[in-house]
């Protein structure tokens, strides 16, 4: 397996889990991984929040950890970049306002790069424009935002726990979904775990 060097594209209130986890297993396996957030720099952090359901009719945003920035989003170039992941969260509702995240996000959706958006991660994609004929899975309440974008929604499992890979795009509803989520797009990347 040759590493591969990924871009995450982070943010204040990013879904904790859908970026301190991804981050890890991607790392452990051998590649590079940096993360950014537009207007911090390497060294920097972002808030995360924890989002779990405790018996209303959504989920709650509990305080989470510092993740922390090892890349000044200002010095990206997307062209040294084998693949893009996008967390969900909050941070995707505003991320998806800056102009240059919706650049870079529509240079990989352009050049076929794989891409792993998970939870609210897809409304970049679909600002980007990106999801028109594309089998598409998300938190549900961002699936009207993709169908509206063209995609073809897909089936969110019971346990929001299932994945959907269409050519190099591997999406996934929620943070329970991330065993398959990963082991979906290790395979897009050509990545093999020997047992």
């Amino acid at each position: 397996m040759a590493a591969k060097k990924i871009l995450m594209i982070v943010g204040d209130f990013v879904e904790d889990y859908e970026a301190m986890v991804p981050f890890q297993i991607l790392t452990m396996v051998g590649h590079t991984v940096h993360t950014v957030c537009p207007n911090k720099k390497a060294g920097e952090t972002v808030k995360t929040a924890i989002h779990d359901f405790i018996g209303d009719q959504t989920y709650v945003e509990l305080t989470g950890h510092r993740f922390h920035i090892n890349k000044t989003f200002e010095e990206v170039i997307p062209e040294q970049y084998d693949a893009l992941v996008l967390p969900g969260g909050r941070a995707p509702e505003y991320l998806r306002l800056n102009h240059k995240v919706i650049e870079i996000v529509q240079y990989f959706g352009e050049s076929n790069k794989p891409i792993a958006a998970i939870c609210h991660g897809p409304q970049i994609l679909a600002t980007a424009g990106l999801l028109k004929d594309k089998n598409v899975i998300s938190y549900p309440a961002v699936g009207p935002e993709c169908i509206i974008a063209g995609a073809k929604f897909g089936k969110v499992a019971p346990g929001s726990d299932n994945a959907l890979t269409d050519g190099n795009l591997v999406t996934a509803p929620a943070w329970p979904a991330h065993p398959e989520w990963m082991k979906q797009f290790l395979k897009v990347l050509g990545s093999k775990i020997e047992a």
